[in-house]
């Protein structure tokens, strides 16, 4: 029986950060992982392999539409076996760089599924042998999130498939159904509407992206309808046959009526992740759950049964990577005895699509429904100057900020570079920035950036550039 300070269960990115920073802070830890390498779903068949495949995609793309523009003369060739190499590669430096994480800060990995017997006990089982006892004084569930599947229909990861399986397609499907207009369904959807298919996206509600702000989530249906993706929103898959050649995919108006059947070669099913739980033992151990799955806990990370924390998927909030990184941090520095904290007003999220989607704060529908009274600072790619001569003009910055006070509120970007356009007003928020501030900060030019500060001087005075 080995003691600990900190057992992590779990090294998806909330996990091993959370083991990371304990064994900083002096705490002898170990993690706890179930599958052969360590990273979670986001290093192994996640962010990092679907960025690599957008990253080429989006090259492949560039070539075979955008370089003649500029007098460069190429005719691109796909070689999908190289590009799912190439992500593959991608993936497995990615998680190397956890192992030696892990090894550099004397972090113990205990390979086996990882179950609580209850207050400071581990248990756990590896695929082959006997299972072994962990004795800790605090447990840390980081056990991520698993994909949410449809009632009768099976996903066999070959035509029907998942996330994962969408990272590894043999071939380009001809026609791809997508089921789902989120985050995940959308970026994969791009690479293989990139490399060649015919994409048609189902979705149960009235708009893509239903929890960016409304004005960005339609500007966004249009490009992507430009760029050739068909929508067919408010609408719901009842069923999939898979017997025949092409699958045969059943689509019903999301408020009932006539079916009508479309033909697909693949159907990636993309509506959402849920909290993974099974087998951990919550209930054996008393650990409280609330009507969705998830670990209940305290603005601590505390759960109900002293010792035992819980952060990243697998509790509320948004399931995004770095919201679990910074859930990590705060949960070893609260066990270490420090002040942890995050700051939910300022989680920033983005869409890895082209153009990518980011955004931060809250939306003008949440604003309106809770009654406060804003301003909007508004500015267009097509009149910035770096967005002009790269022929990337799709798109606005948005900023929302407080009628009397100025504070931003949120902010919402569509455009080139997004997600790294959005850290900048991200840290903004992290201050208290007035939309002024921002305004009134130097930006070098030409870049992509000076459409923050115009949409932060359109909330006041008004733009220059404009």
């Amino acid at each position: 029986m080995a003691a600990y300070d900190v057992v992590v269960i779990g090294t998806g990115p909330g996990g091993y950060v959370a083991a990371v920073r304990a064994a900083q802070l002096g705490l002898k830890t170990a993690v706890v992982e179930k599958w052969p390498t360590l990273g979670g779903t986001c290093l192994n068949v996640g962010c990092i392999p679907s960025k690599a495949l957008l990253h080429a995609s989006e090259l492949y793309e560039e070539a075979g539409h955008g370089f003649a523009d500029m007098g460069i003369g190429v005719s691109p060739t796909l070689d999908l076996k190289k590009m799912l190499a190439f992500k593959d590669e991608g993936v497995d430096g990615n998680v190397k760089g956890v192992d030696y994480l892990m090894k550099k800060n004397k972090i113990d990995v205990h390979r086996g599924v990882g179950s609580i017997l209850g207050k400071g006990k581990v248990k756990v089982t590896p695929e082959k042998g006997e299972p072994t006892e962990l004795e800790t004084k605090n447990i840390i569930i980081a056990s991520g999130s698993d994909i949410v599947r449809l009632p009768n229909i099976e996903i066999d990861e070959k035509r029907v498939v998942s996330s994962t399986g969408a990272l590894s397609l043999p071939e380009v499907p001809k026609k791809l159904i997508l089921i789902g207009g989120g985050v995940i369904g959308l970026e994969l959807g791009s690479v293989w509407r990139r490399l060649g298919s015919e994409v048609t996206v189902v979705e149960f509600l009235d708009r893509i992206l239903p929890t960016e702000d409304g004005e960005v989530s339609r500007q966004f249906e249009r490009i992507l309808k430009k760029q050739g993706m068909t929508f067919r929103l408010k609408s719901k898959v009842t069923g999939v046959d898979a017997s025949g050649k092409t699958l045969k995919v059943s689509i019903e108006p999301a408020a009932g009526g006539d079916a009508e059947t479309l033909e697909a070669d693949v159907v990636l099913v993309a509506i959402g992740r849920r909290p993974y739980t099974e087998g951990l033992g919550l209930q054996e151990a008393g650990i409280e759950t609330d009507e969705k799955g998830r670990v209940k806990v305290d603005d601590h990370f505390r759960t109900n049964v002293e010792g035992i924390y819980a952060i990243g998927d697998v509790i509320a909030g948004p399931m995004l990577a770095h919201k679990a990184e910074d859930e990590g941090v705060a949960a070893a520095e609260i066990i270490a005895g420090q002040a942890g904290h995050v700051n939910y007003g300022a989680i920033p999220a983005v869409v890895y699509t082209y153009p990518e989607v980011a955004s931060v704060g809250r939306t003008e529908e949440a604003l309106k429904a809770d009654g406060i009274k804003y301003k909007v600072g508004k500015f267009p790619f097509t009149a910035n100057g770096r967005a002009k001569v790269n022929r990337t003009t799709d798109g606005f910055v948005k900023i929302l900020a407080d009628a009397k006070t100025d504070r931003v509120l949120g902010v919402h970007i569509i455009g080139p570079d997004a997600g790294t356009m959005i850290s900048e007003v991200t840290l903004g928020m992290e201050f208290g920035a007035a939309a002024e501030d921002i305004a009134r900060t130097c930006h070098p030019h030409p870049t992509l950036s000076e459409a923050v500060k115009e949409a932060a001087l359109a909330a006041g005075n008004g733009a220059i550039h404009m």
